[in-house]
């Protein structure tokens, strides 16, 4: 089965190509569909109200199976008005680039001593045609939770620039020392199980 993957992150892209390929599901990027990212108001204040909104609006623009996810930050010890949410690249306003968002939870880590306690919440809408649509939003596609500090990894990965200042609780270790022995972005983060039982459940696999 082939479905569209709404976004224009390679990475987010390439991530989950890797943990639903045993399911046998292509997954199609913007480009492999000829088809531009379109500028989309993202408006909810949850992740599944966003992802909700873009799944349909490609399914609106293009007419074929597509899904979208998105994401929140929450941050253990920040006040209401200061957590991310479903803003984390935009603060102040501003979209951030990575380097930007770098700085600016580095930033936030040195505020708390070095070292601060995060955890993304996910969610994912499918739209397969006009009438039917599966959304989820449950705790076994959101992280585990991890520690955001202050002085960030050399490494760098396009678009998800937060894991050079991510840290595993247990070891201790950063998320690019880590993944030499997890193998796989999703297992520190702890949600590949979580996607790959959502596609199996509502597609029947």
């Amino acid at each position: 089965m082939k479905l569209l993957y709404g976004t224009s992150n390679k990475s987010k892209i390439q991530s989950m190509k890797e943990y639903v390929a045993p399911l046998g599901i292509e997954i199609l990027s913007l480009s492999d569909v000829s088809a531009q990212e379109l500028e989309i108001n993202e408006s909810g204040t949850h992740p599944l109200e966003n992802a909700r909104i873009k799944a349909l609006a490609y399914y609106k623009a293009l007419k074929i199976p597509v899904f979208s996810c998105d994401s929140g930050m929450y941050i253990h010890g920040l006040e209401d008005a200061r957590q991310p949410g479903v803003h984390v690249r935009r603060i102040n306003g501003r979209r951030l680039h990575d380097d930007e968002m770098i700085a600016h939870y580095a930033a936030l880590a040195k505020e708390f001593g070095g070292s601060v306690t995060a955890r993304y919440i996910n969610a994912i809408c499918l739209v397969l045609d006009e009438g039917v649509t599966h959304e989820y939003a449950g705790d076994d596609i959101a992280s585990q939770q991890f520690m955001i500090v202050d002085k960030p990894h050399p490494m760098r990965s396009e678009g998800f620039p937060i894991d050079s200042l991510s840290v595993d609780i247990s070891s201790g270790m950063y998320y690019y020392d880590d993944i030499n022995n997890t193998k796989d972005r999703q297992q520190f983060f702890g949600v590949a199980d979580g996607f790959a039982a959502f596609f199996r459940r509502v597609l029947h696999i």
